[in-house]
């Protein structure tokens, strides 16, 4: 008997040696080249940045993975006990492996094996054992990829607390639907935060982890809520949750809530430039994947305004220019429904609706949609479609359906509002996607803030953002810069320049250079206040050659509009280019006293701990963080701002503009009723047209042409193009903003003037305005008039210019 005791303690220690020394070499084999697990200390989960507007709104996401990073202290205790109930019940007293869980587990693998079953096998593995894969591993089935992992489970257990485990497991782990950890898929699925979420849809969460894809809950509903089901099952089980909550939670229908898109304010042109903006500071990496939370400049109601009024300039001008065709045809019309159905729908098609003309009659036209539903387009709400010409001009006038339409066109069309003349229900107007584009920019003239930027008529169809991208010629709103060089070069608004006949030889070959108004006609001596109401080229072109070209390249460098001008005098009328933002910035500088900004879109960037890594305006002020005033000063922030030029000069350029909008170029806009000024552009055969202008408190600029330049017709100007555009966005920002007037600064003199003379008016004058003059400069009599007959050097003899700006 001790015989056989003793061979049988003999061999069960040699198992023991055995089995002790075969653990110790699986661990040498399989754990020596080990990922190390410390990273997991320093980890930081890729999680999306994200973009407001200035009042919070929301405007842009960026990211590679939908993550929103939830500390575990912070993540609801009902979410954590549905996920342990559902993945790991024992996660808390485990070392990282679950024997009692690999144990059933093989039972029951063995079980379904000898019965012959088909169920999937059945896996054990821990929660510690799933962040060692998802970080650690790769996905690939094999035993020698569960040994390691199970190594490295043990290590993760000695090395981090559970608690640090579990934050990684459930900010870390994909849950379907680009869902990135739970809060994400809280979002995505229910459009809740976490702490929102009902008993069955926080069960429905924690059912996802095996196979999110598995069980969506409108493809898959059935497998969804039978999962769904399970999970309430066992946190009842677990004690979590009674039975009476557990059947309570199954008998509720899974409904599935996608986030509301318009909770994402639309303003795509300013979202993608503070994204280009992010992506050169940054870089890739941080953009995408560091929770970068952004801060911008925009104003939502100003973009609202911004985009509307640019669409509806847009559409005007293409409607003046007629009728270019059906967006596609339809040639079997006995199964138009399934052909339309076909037709891919414009991505610039907007809110309007894609229908197929059925039949053509006296009073219309009869068209269908691809929902079945019929609607007729009246006579008069496609009277303006005259077929388009080449050269922007138009065919005979409508008369009949007929002349524009034909059965089986495919078109835009729009509802008729009930408040339009000749209302029919049922009753759709024709409508036409513009050719031409433009841009619109609003900003903050003392700070610089870009506060709406529309870079188009439709982001999804073209993402070319023409405010920032667009280099163009500004013609003659390039004008008051010329102006401003000479008012700080002796010269006064009432100084008088001739309007003459202007020759220049442009040297061998190159003929001779014959600027000319607009209008092509000469109007004598004339005051500088009138050349630039009326944007006089000639009298332009004889101010730059007098003062110098160097002067000018000067300013236009100053200002920020051009870096590195030509000395080519042909530039004086905006022949070079620029960027609607640049010289919306120029004319900032204008009306806030002739100080420097600079244009920003952003105005504070935070990572993801809340710390601040980057703010647009610098300055340094201690006083200003305060719990309240209590009727205290506020604190003196210093004024760091360049004077680019004086402020004097500043103000007699804004009050030449202002006469723009008075008796000039942009009289379109004086029903507007509040003091505003500005400048209209237009360049050579009408291909780009601008308005540039501003409130004294609000800077907007506005471009339009085609994105391959071409003749936008004849009589099209700034003037009926872009002033349109610019009076309607002003009139609806400043609606509710009181009428305040352009700023005098110190040392400026008003006197009245007759504009025929430029001298101070006589009683009986009748003709007068208010000029603005520096301390010792109002005219006492009669000056010479600038005749400008010398242009040696302005033109080079080996390059010629376009001849810029015209009206």
């Amino acid at each position: 008997m001790i015989k056989f005791l003793a061979i049988m303690f003999s061999l069960l220690l040699l198992l023991a040696v055995l089995g002790g020394g075969g653990g110790l070499y699986v661990l040498w084999r399989f754990g020596r080249d080990l990922p190390d697990y410390a990273q997991l200390a320093d980890y930081r989960p890729a999680v999306m940045s994200r973009v407001h507007a200035g009042d919070g709104t929301l405007i842009g996401e960026f990211a590679r993975q939908r993550r929103l990073f939830v500390p575990i202290a912070a993540m609801p205790r009902r979410v954590i006990q549905a996920f342990l109930s559902a993945e790991d019940k024992t996660f808390y007293t485990h070392p990282g492996i679950d024997f009692a869980g690999i144990a059933s587990a093989m039972f029951r693998n063995v079980k379904n094996l000898v019965s012959g079953g088909k169920r999937r096998p059945v896996g054990a593995s821990t929660i510690t054992q799933q962040v060692a894969k998802n970080f650690l591993l790769t996905n690939e089935i094999s035993i020698t990829r569960k040994i390691k992992e199970a190594i490295l489970a043990f290590r993760i257990e000695h090395a981090f607390s559970k608690d640090r485990i579990l934050e990684l497991y459930l900010n870390e782990i994909y849950l379907g639907i680009g869902s990135y950890g739970v809060a994400a898929a809280a979002l995505n699925y229910f459009d809740k935060s976490l702490d929102e979420l009902n008993l069955e849809e926080t069960a429905f969460l924690a059912a996802l982890p095996k196979a999110p894809n598995n069980y969506h809950p409108i493809r898959h509903r059935k497998a969804a809520e039978a999962r769904r089901d399970w999970v309430l099952r066992r946190m009842a089980a677990n004690g979590v949750i009674s039975p009476l909550e557990s059947s309570r939670g199954a008998a509720r229908a899974l409904l599935m809530r996608r986030p509301d898109p318009t909770r994402i304010l639309a303003a795509d042109y300013f979202a993608e430039e503070v994204r280009r903006e992010l992506l050169g500071r940054y870089g890739e990496r941080r953009l995408y994947e560091d929770g970068l939370s952004v801060r911008t400049t925009l104003e939502p109601a100003l973009q609202a305004i911004a985009d509307s009024n640019l669409r509806a300039g847009l559409v005007a001008y293409d409607r003046r220019h007629g009728w270019r065709g059906p967006l596609a045809r339809i040639k079997d019309m006995e199964n138009w429904l399934d052909a339309l159905a076909k037709v891919s729908i414009p991505p610039a098609i907007g809110n309007w609706y894609m229908a197929v003309v059925l039949e053509l009659h006296g009073e219309g036209a009869d068209i269908g949609f691809s929902n079945g539903i019929e609607g007729i387009i009246p006579l008069p709400q496609m009277i303006w479609a005259r077929a388009w010409r080449k050269g922007e001009t138009r065919g005979p006038r409508v008369r009949r359906p007929g002349d524009v339409l034909a059965v089986g066109d495919v078109v835009a069309v729009a509802a008729v509002e009930k408040e339009a003349e000749n209302y029919l229900p049922g009753a759709f107007s024709l409508q036409q996607i513009p050719a031409i584009n433009g841009a619109l920019v609003a900003m903050d003239p003392h700070t610089g803030r870009v506060l709406a930027m529309a870079g188009g008529y439709s982001y999804k169809a073209s993402q070319f953002n023409r405010a920032t991208q667009a280099r163009r010629q500004p013609g003659s709103a390039f004008k008051p810069f010329v102006y401003a060089a000479a008012l700080e070069n002796g010269f006064t608004p009432s100084s008088m320049v001739l309007d003459a006949p202007f020759v220049i030889d442009a040297g061998k070959g190159q003929g001779k250079w014959k600027p000319a108004n607009y209008t092509k006609r000469f109007y004598g001596p004339s005051t500088l206040r009138l050349g630039i109401e009326k944007s006089r080229n000639l009298m332009t072109v004889r101010l730059a050659n007098y003062i110098g070209m160097d002067k000018v390249v000067d300013y236009a460098g100053r200002f920020g509009i051009m870096a590195d001008m030509p000395l080519l005098l042909p530039m004086a009328l905006g022949a070079g280019e620029t960027t609607l933002l640049r010289l919306t910035t120029a004319y900032a500088m204008l009306v806030n006293g002739g100080k420097r900004v600079v244009p920003t879109l952003i105005d504070r960037i935070q990572d993801r701990r809340g710390q601040t890594v980057f703010r647009h305006d610098g300055r340094e002020c201690p006083g200003c963080v305060s719990s309240g005033w209590h009727g205290r000063e506020p604190p003196a922030v210093p004024d760091l701002r360049v004077q680019v030029i004086h402020p004097t000069t500043a103000y007699q350029v804004v009050s030449m503009l202002e006469g723009v909008v008075q008796r000039g170029t942009g009289i379109r806009i004086r029903k507007v009723g509040k003091p505003l000024a500005g400048k209209t552009g237009t360049t050579n055969k009408s291909r780009d047209t601008w308005f540039m202008g501003f409130s004294p408190d609000l800077a907007v600029g506005v471009y339009i042409g085609f994105d391959s330049p071409r003749s936008l017709g004849r009589r099209e100007t700034g003037s009926s193009v872009a002033v349109p555009v610019f009076r309607d966005f002003m009139a609806q920002a400043l609606a509710r903003q009181p009428a305040i007037p352009f700023r005098i600064p110190p040392g400026i003199e008003l006197v009245r003037i007759a504009v025929a003379t430029g001298l101070p008016a006589l009683p009986g004058d009748r003709r007068v305005v208010m000029e603005a003059f520096k301390p010792g400069t109002v005219p006492e009599n009669s000056a010479p008039v600038l005749d400008g007959t010398l242009a040696a050097g302005a033109i080079s003899g080996s390059k010629r210019a376009g001849t810029g700006g015209l009206y």
